[in-house]
């Protein structure tokens, strides 16, 4: 029991032995107890683990235009499925624009208690303003890009899926394109972190029905493979 649960001590421990009908005193259990150096700190991981449902992060990322022009992408990713419940695309990014996102991307049922986020400037006294009067914890750590893996990681996907394969015009098409792969990402794409499935689940069809068909999504680029009845 001390091995398994490190946060336990002696009294607890004789109190989960007495309930299992073994009497020994709460002296003995403290002696046979295993000892640490320290008592164990909670990791990063613990923490995302343990709030999934209750956080988020945001992020920018950038997009060059085939006029040389620098589109900024706004993102809000839900830890729980990894969903993106919000974007949007602009070339003059503010703190009053991204504080506007943030409030169409939670109706007041749906607020989050913590919010990831990193240090620009962008977030500037007006999104921290929004943030405080929708009662968010903001968590940033300086220099900290690793505490934000999961928004990380999804900028990645975006580009080496989507922005990397195709020549981006405008902001209205940017955002097109984005809408498509977001569609393709929350209905059909497989995340390693849950389970091989995508962020709407989806349902196992067996070859009772029917033969598998391909169904192109983001323009081609993707496909999304399901069974269809002769």
């Amino acid at each position: 029991m001390s091995r398994e649960n490190p946060l336990w001590g002696a009294p607890h421990i004789y109190g989960e032995l007495l309930k299992l009908g073994i009497t020994i005193g709460e002296t003995s259990v403290a002696k046979y107890m295993v000892r640490r150096r320290q008592p164990p700190s909670p990791t990063w991981r613990a923490f995302l683990n343990n709030h999934v449902k209750t956080l988020v992060s945001v992020d920018f990322f950038t997009v060059p235009t085939i006029g040389f022009r620098v589109l900024y992408v706004f993102l809000v990713l839900a830890h729980e499925r990894r969903r993106v419940v919000h974007f949007n695309v602009t070339a003059h990014p503010t703190a009053e624009w991204t504080a506007q996102q943030l409030r169409e991307a939670f109706p007041f049922d749906q607020i989050p208690r913590y919010l990831l986020r990193d240090r620009d400037k962008i977030f500037g006294d007006d999104f921290r303003r929004q943030v405080s009067d929708m009662q968010i914890q903001v968590l940033s750590a300086p220099r900290s890009p690793w505490q934000r893996a999961y928004v990380e990681r999804v900028i990645g996907s975006i580009r080496r899926e989507c922005l990397d394969h195709v020549i981006v015009f405008n902001e209205a098409g940017l955002r097109r394109m984005l809408t498509l792969y977001f569609s393709y990402y929350h209905e059909t794409r497989p995340h390693l972190s849950l389970e091989k499935d995508s962020p709407e689940p989806r349902k196992v069809q067996g070859p009772e029905l029917g033969r598998v068909v391909a169904v192109p999504r983001v323009g081609g680029r993707h496909h999304r493979y399901k069974r269809h009845a002769a």
